[in-house]
C-alpha cells in the first residue's frame, strides 16, 4: 500500500500549479499536531484565547437560524452588518480624523475571517511577478498567501536590540525604502504586530504612507490587534494619516476582539469605488458569508464592548504576570509588547527556536510557536500567547523559569 501511495503521489505532484505546492508549511500548526493531545499541556501556541463567545453573540445566530435565514445573501455582507461595520469604526477611530468618507458603509466587504480579507486584498493588487513587502517577524500566513497569488516576498525585518527585559523591536524605514523595485506593488504593515507586539508610532505610519503614495503602491494594513493595545483605547492607526484617495487595504477580523475564531467572519475595507470588483473575487471565492454568522457580528459591534475592555484588561494583567517572571530569570531577551497578546522572547539555549518548542512541549508541558515560523529576525525567539486564564499564564511561568533553571 505504502508503494502504491507513492506512485500515486510522484505521479501527482508534478501537474500540480508552482504556487500551490510552493505553499510553505505553517511552522506553528507543526508543532501544535506534535503537542494538542498532551494531557497537561498549556497551550501557548495558536492566537486565540480561552473565552468562549459570549452568550448574547451566539444568541443571535440562534435567532437567525430559527427565522430560516439560511438562503443565500448579499455578496458583501449584510447591509446591516456593513452599516454596523462603519458605525463601530466611527466610534473607535473618528476623533482622529475629520474625514466622514471613510465611515460609509460602501467601503466594507464581509469576508470568511482575516484569511479571506487578505486573499482578497492580494488578488487585488499582488500576482505573478509582482513584489510585496513584508516587515518580519511576520505571520506565516502572510508569507502563504502571497506565495500562492504567485508574487514574491521581500522581508525586511524589523532590528531587535538590547538585553533581558530591556529589548527593544524598531523599524528602519530607509531600509524599507531602498527595498522597494519597479516590480513592488504593495507594502503590507501588521500593527501591532503579531508576534512581536511591536506597535508602529503615527509619525511610523504617516513615513509609510508617504513612501507608498510617492511610489504609487498599496498599502496592506492589518490592525486586527488595534484594539488590544496598552496605551490608550486603541493603537496608531493609518486612519489618523489617511486621505480618502490613498490606496490602503484594511484587513479585519471578529475573531481578537470578541472570541469568535471559529465563526470565520471578518471584513475587508477597501476604496467604495472598489466594491463591484471585491464583489465578484467574493462570489468566486465564497458566495457570501452565512446570514447567522452575520446577525451574530452586528451584536458583537453594537453589544460587545464592555466584553473588548474585559478581554484587553486581562491580556494586559497576563502579559505583566508573564513578563516579569521571565525577566527575573535573566534568561530571557524581550520587548514589552506595547500591543496584540503575545510575548516574543530569545531564550538562553544552544537549541534553535523549532527544536526548543518540540522540547518545551515534552519537558516543560508548555506549547509555544517557534520563531522560525515568522520569518526574518525570528530565528532566536519563541511566541507565547498570553490571552489566557491568570492560573494558566503563572503556571506556565512557573514552568519555563523552571526549565530554564534546569
Amino acid at each position: 500500500m505504502q508503494n502504491v501511495q507513492k506512485v500515486a503521489s510522484d505521479t501527482v505532484v508534478p501537474a500540480l500549479r508552482a504556487e500551490a505546492s510552493a505553499a510553505p508549511p505553517s511552522g506553528i500548526v507543526e508543532v501544535f499536531h506534535y503537542g494538542r493531545d498532551r494531557d497537561g499541556v498549556i497551550p501557548l501556541w495558536v492566537g486565540e484565547g480561552d473565552l468562549a463567545t459570549p452568550a448574547f453573540i451566539h444568541e443571535a445566530a440562534t435567532r437567525s437560524f430559527i427565522a430560516g435565514e439560511t438562503f443565500y445573501t448579499n455578496q458583501r455582507g449584510l447591509p446591516e452588518l456593513r452599516e454596523a461595520i462603519a458605525r463601530y469604526l466611527a466610534r473607535v477611530y473618528a476623533s482622529e480624523t475629520p474625514l466622514r468618507g471613510l465611515y460609509a458603509a460602501e467601503r466594507f466587504s464581509v469576508t470568511i475571517g482575516g484569511m479571506h480579507a487578505r486573499q482578497l486584498a492580494l488578488r487585488l493588487v499582488a500576482g505573478a511577478g509582482d513584489e510585496a513587502i513584508v516587515i518580519t517577524p511576520a505571520w506565516p500566513n502572510f508569507r502563504g498567501a502571497l506565495t500562492v497569488s504567485g508574487a514574491s516576498v521581500i522581508e525586511r525585518p524589523l532590528h531587535f536590540s538590547g538585553a533581558g527585559a530591556a529589548g527593544q523591536w524598531q523599524l528602519d524605514l530607509a531600509q524599507l525604502g531602498h527595498a522597494l523595485t519597479s516590480r513592488t506593488r504593495a507594502i503590507i504593515i501588521n500593527s501591532p504586530s503579531n508576534p512581536t507586539g511591536w506597535t508602529a508610532s503615527r509619525d511610523e505610519l504617516a513615513t509609510i504612507l508617504d513612501i507608498a503614495r510617492r511610489r504609487g503602491l498599496w498599502i496592506i494594513a492589518d490592525e486586527i490587534y488595534g484594539r488590544f493595545f496598552y496605551d490608550g483605547e486603541r493603537a496608531p492607526s493609518f486612519r489618523d494619516v489617511i486621505d480618502e484617495n490613498d490606496h490602503i487595504l484594511f484587513v479585519q477580523t471578529f475573531s481578537k476582539n470578541w472570541a469568535m475564531t471559529g465563526w470565520r467572519i471578518g471584513w475587508l475595507e477597501a476604496p467604495a469605488s472598489l466594491g463591484p470588483i471585491i464583489e465578484n473575487l467574493v462570489q468566486y471565492s465564497t458566495s457570501g458569508v452565512p446570514v447567522p454568522m452575520q446577525r451574530a457580528a452586528i451584536a458583537a459591534l453594537e453589544q460587545g464592548e464592555a466584553f473588548v475592555f474585559e478581554q484587553v484588561t486581562r491580556a494586559k494583567q497576563n502579559r505583566d504576570v508573564l513578563c516579569a517572571a521571565l525577566a527575573q530569570t535573566g534568561r530571557v531577551h524581550f520587548a514589552l509588547p506595547q500591543g496584540a497578546f503575545y510575548l516574543f522572547g530569545a531564550l538562553a539555549t544552544d537549541l534553535d527556536a523549532r527544536t526548543l518548542a518540540f522540547h518545551l512541549v515534552d519537558e516543560a508541558q508548555v506549547g509555544v510557536a517557534p520563531g522560525t515560523a515568522f520569518g526574518s529576525g525570528g530565528e532566536r525567539f519563541i511566541r507565547m500567547c498570553f490571552a489566557r486564564r491568570r492560573d494558566d499564564m503563572i503556571e506556565a511561568a512557573r514552568r519555563l523559569t523552571d526549565w530554564l533553571a534546569r
